[in-house]
């Protein structure tokens, strides 16, 4: 470049002569007349396209591989140098090069050019990513929810363990909470979870009565993307990337699922501080706008629990997606209403609650309360070390010793009297009747009777007395004085 600057100047403003400057650089006259026609060097400019004589006749057959290629997934696809070795099948003897030239310009040519779009306060996009975690040490592999509103670029995260009905509507439940009101108009792919069919060409969708659940509720309106269309919601799909590079690098370690939603939940908040390109302020100010914009929360929250009717199996177990949950044996054979939450799945007979689990999200997994089998065990009483539901159900030491005493005092009866004993804590909390068996091994007195006498409160009867006020029928009932001598006969095994 400084040699063309200096031979410009030297002719154009100095006026030496052509010819001379030719004979002191040995340069072509062509040369120097494009040096003095432009300030830069041009670049190499290619007048015509070059032709391609032995691949002509195949570039019909490499349109339509690419043309089948585009419906197929990306990682099946043809490359350039599977193009070129198919074409050689076919009897094409070029080389590689101008075959893969070939591809790349008929991919760019092919390439969909977008249009920018406005993006109205109060409208909101919503996709679920997926992101590895270290949960109690353990790497495990999380979806997470994003609530995006294209507005003020604000987003909400919040990170389940599947992606499924309960937890699309649980998202959806945090993120009204979360930004104070609801969106007038979202966003969605065309996910299982909200689409049960697409009708026509894409127009038409059957959504799923969940997702009409979910909307009955909050009075938002929906649009789904044209299939293959993630674009349509491009502001969400970018977050999603987003919130994985910057929230989920590096992996996260945590205890479990609610210390990681509480970071989530921080980044979330903090995130609105920052001001986007283009922006006439942070995410923070845009985000008032937004809510300005948005249809209110309902008086009570969306219930996001999935409700199914089953019946209790022979083992008092019910199967709720894939996975076992007890009841109380009295309900084995029972019809049982689920009703299946994020957090918990809470069982009901006759409308009342028989049971409540925490949610199992592995699959085929058993969950069982050990209170809901003690009725079953105390008939029999033989099954108690082997009972699958007690495994892994830590007690008190004290309960260990009281066991050993009741088998030693009762011999056969002692295990039933034992199983007796724990059929307390169906009313009375551990804490409590942990501190009833330790006071009845102290003064001796360990039958489930004597043990249950512990557990009520301690009354001052002797400062009581019986008022007949109020019950005119007992005025007359005469109680006689017992004869103390003639209980000495029970001693003599007499008879009364």
């Amino acid at each position: 470049m400084e040699q063309w600057s200096e031979l410009r100047r030297r002719v154009l403003v100095e006026g030496v002569s052509r010819r001379q400057v030719m004979r002191e650089t040995g340069m072509h006259w062509r040369t120097l007349a494009k040096i003095l026609t432009n300030s830069e060097p041009p670049g190499y400019r290619l007048e015509k396209a070059r032709e391609r004589p032995k691949l002509g006749p195949y570039l019909g057959r490499i349109e339509a591989i690419l043309k089948e290629d585009a419906g197929m997934p990306r990682k099946q696809r043809h490359t350039a140098k599977r193009i070129w070795e198919r074409l050689r099948e076919w009897g094409y003897t070029g080389g590689y090069t101008v075959v893969k030239e070939l591809v790349r310009e008929m991919g760019t040519r092919t390439q969909e050019v977008f249009v920018p779009l406005i993006h109205p306060p109060g409208e909101a996009q919503v996709d679920f990513g997926h992101a590895l975690v270290k949960l109690n040490g353990k790497l495990a592999k999380v979806a997470f929810f994003v609530m995006a509103l294209p507005y003020s670029d604000a987003v909400f995260v919040m990170a389940f363990e599947r992606e499924c009905t309960e937890t699309f509507w649980e998202g959806h439940v945090r993120a009204f909470e979360f930004f104070g009101g609801v969106p007038k108009r979202i966003t969605y792919d065309n996910t299982s979870i909200a689409v049960s069919k697409i009708i026509g060409l894409g127009r038409e969708r059957r959504l799923t009565r969940g997702f009409l659940q979910l909307q009955s509720h909050y009075l938002f309106k929906h649009h789904f993307c044209r299939p293959a269309r993630g674009n349509e919601k491009g502001v969400v799909e970018g977050l999603v990337k987003f919130t994985r590079l910057n929230f989920f690098v590096p992996v996260p370690q945590v205890r479990d699922m609610d210390e990681l939603n509480g970071r989530l939940r921080q980044q979330s908040t903090e995130d609105r501080d920052r001001r986007l390109r283009g922006k006439p302020g942070s995410k923070a100010v845009l985000l008032q706008e937004d809510q300005v914009a948005f249809l209110p929360l309902p008086a009570s929250a969306f219930a996001a629990q999935r409700q199914v009717s089953t019946t209790a199996s022979s083992l008092s177990l019910v199967r709720f997606d894939s996975n076992d949950y007890s009841v109380p044996v009295r309900w084995a054979h029972h019809p049982i209403v689920v009703k299946g939450g994020y957090r918990e799945v809470v069982l009901y007979a006759q409308g009342e609650e028989v049971g409540r689990h925490r949610r199992i999200w592995v699959d085929e997994a058993v969950s069982f309360e050990p209170l809901h089998y003690l009725a079953l065990l105390e008939r029999k009483p033989g099954a108690l070390d082997h009972a699958r539901p007690l495994q892994g159900w830590t007690l008190p030491e004290c309960f260990a010793v009281l066991r050993r005493r009741l088998e030693g005092q009762l011999e056969g009866c002692g295990t039933r009297e034992y199983i007796r004993v724990l059929r307390l804590l169906e009313h009375h909390p551990i804490r409590r009747l942990r501190k009833a068996v330790e006071s009845a091994l102290e003064v001796g007195a360990i039958t489930r009777d004597a043990i249950a006498q512990f557990l009520f409160p301690d009354a001052n009867w002797r400062h009581t007395t019986f008022d007949l006020a109020g019950h005119p029928h007992l005025r007359h009932v005469q109680v006689m004085a017992p004869v103390l001598g003639e209980y000495r006969l029970l001693l003599t095994g007499g008879v009364l």
